[in-house]
């Protein structure tokens, strides 16, 4: 059954980037060993959105599907105003029918998207043990 997603971030600087998701972002995390934190996120949510081209990234012999990366907040310009107050810069502010959006830069120089949810969220469906499991078909 599943029951979570492991999401990973590649970073030119691992290090860096682990602080700032640490320091900055303020997210729990576990060490797993040799400086390898592992961070809680948020309630999460998938949008399957069309592509132009195969977006996969090699890894563990196996052809993974890429990600585009956005943390979603109440109130963008809130949040915003409290990451710059810690350093944080952020691009122009984007106004689409989906939400208000920006972005941040990592300090290994990746961006992560930052917005404002206008649409229904698939985390207001509940709490986990409220949802719906996904059971994967037995084999046999």
């Amino acid at each position: 059954m599943i029951h979570g997603v492991h999401l990973l971030l590649n970073s030119l600087k691992p290090e860096a980037d682990r602080a700032f998701f640490r320091d900055v972002l303020n997210f729990p995390y576990v060490d797993a060993g040799e400086g390898w934190l592992i961070f809680a996120l948020p309630p999460a949510e998938v949008g399957i959105h069309p592509a132009e081209k195969d977006l996969t990234h090699p890894h563990a012999g196996q052809n993974l599907a890429a990600a585009t990366f956005y943390l979603m907040c109440d109130n963008l310009r809130e949040t915003i105003d409290l990451l710059a107050s810690k350093g944080v810069d952020h691009t122009e502010i984007q106004e689409a029918g989906w939400g208000i959006a920006s972005s941040i830069r990592l300090p290994g120089g990746a961006q992560l998207g930052l917005y404002e949810p206008r649409h229904r969220l698939a985390t207001s469906l509940g709490e986990v043990a409220n949802r719906r499991q996904v059971s994967l078909p037995s084999r046999g």
